[in-house]
């Protein structure tokens, strides 16, 4: 089964912080935008190991994002 989840990434100084937004507990940094959304990949994997070694239920995917405009 495949789960899809939503990455959230967020210029830093050092780089790119990378977040699930479903699973806000999965999040790492990465120099560059393609390292972060590798290292997210593998954290994410391992989460999924440990809940699933714990036997916890996976957080459910497929978040629906879009962008809210304001003036400022």
């Amino acid at each position: 089964m495949t789960t899809t989840y939503t990455g959230k990434y967020t210029k830093t100084e050092s780089g790119y912080m990378g977040q699930l937004v479903e699973w806000p507990e999965v999040v790492t940094e990465g120099a560059t935008l393609e390292e972060c959304r590798d290292l997210l990949q593998d954290a994410l994997r391992e989460m999924v190991a440990a809940y699933q070694q714990e036997g916890r239920e996976l957080p459910l995917g497929g978040a629906l994002l879009e962008q809210v405009a304001v003036e400022t």
